[in-house]
């Protein structure tokens, strides 16, 4: 399963942001043209996905319950990842449907909606293999994660862990993609893979006999829809639905069915600065 974390820094999605975050539309101008810009994608399961010829997954699930709720038209146009956050913060799309996670880096392009989803990172380790129970067993241990990603940028946070129990972090090989990585786990040239809890959730469900889940290598971490800092009255509208998401009990229960698992302690406002993120992961 591949990651949304990043193939690619942000650098080209920073310097278009500067010169063209006067184009992102607000509220008003949503509500005038009738119509909200969405951008979601197709492959990026358990969150958007095709199956059988449909669209399926917890966005398309949260965008159907966003399309009751608004007063408006919400229109959505389909990009590959590589193109989606750029094509937000240019003001080509007035929001994201995508599960991104929320970065330092990311925090100064975009303000994000209160989070969906947990995004804390876990290892990943073959199945049946015994070897790696604790974190201190992952000292010296090779490791594979993606490069550019979120998950590199907090890899010192398992260096920490591993060092206060007086052991060291291991060889790191980046990836540009996770099916790589879990691949080369799988053949026995890493010892284990981080990736976000929801990944290794679905990854472990859908192949059982050949990995299990570890433990949490990092602290909490979030996943929310990004949105240009020049729309600060759509954010509000977004927090507003988040709040009747969760309210009415259907945040939950769509959590419950793509990700096997409900996030009750999720931040229920929007996150909008690396010093907001940091207080709330811990960092």
């Amino acid at each position: 399963m591949k990651s949304k974390l990043g193939i690619l820094t942000l650098s080209a999605v920073l310097a278009m942001a500067f010169s063209w975050q006067v184009a992102a539309r607000d509220l008003p101008e949503i509500e005038k043209a009738g119509a909200l810009k969405v951008v979601t994608e197709d492959d990026y399961a358990p969150f958007n996905f095709i199956k059988d010829g449909k669209a399926e997954g917890f966005n398309k699930d949260m965008l159907d319950e966003l399309r009751k709720y608004a007063k408006f038209h919400v229109d959505q146009s389909i990009l590959p990842w590589t193109g989606l956050l750029a094509s937000v913060s240019t003001g080509q799309y007035d929001m994201a449907l995508t599960g991104a996670v929320v970065t330092d880096e990311r925090l100064n392009v975009f303000n994000f909606t209160p989070p969906f989803a947990s995004a804390q990172h876990y290892f990943v380790k073959r199945a049946g293999d015994t070897s790696l129970n604790t974190i201190k067993d992952l000292s010296g241990k090779k490791v594979g994660v993606q490069a550019g990603s979120a998950l590199l940028a907090r890899l010192p946070e398992l260096k920490a862990m591993l060092e206060k129990q007086g052991g060291e972090l291991g060889p790191v090989v980046q990836y540009q993609s996770y099916p790589e990585a879990y691949a080369d786990l799988a053949n026995k040239r890493l010892d284990y893979v981080i990736n976000v809890v929801i990944s290794v959730n679905d990854l472990v469900k859908e192949k059982p006999k050949v990995f299990a889940k570890g433990l949490a290598v990092s602290g909490p971490g979030y996943m929310a829809w990004p949105i240009s800092k020049n729309s600060p009255e759509l954010m509000k509208y977004m927090t507003k639905f988040m709040d009747h998401m969760r309210e009415t009990g259907r945040l939950a229960e769509l959590q419950k069915k793509w990700f096997g698992e409900t996030y009750p302690n999720l931040p229920t406002v929007p996150i909008t600065s690396a010093e907001q993120f940091h207080k709330l992961a811990g960092l």
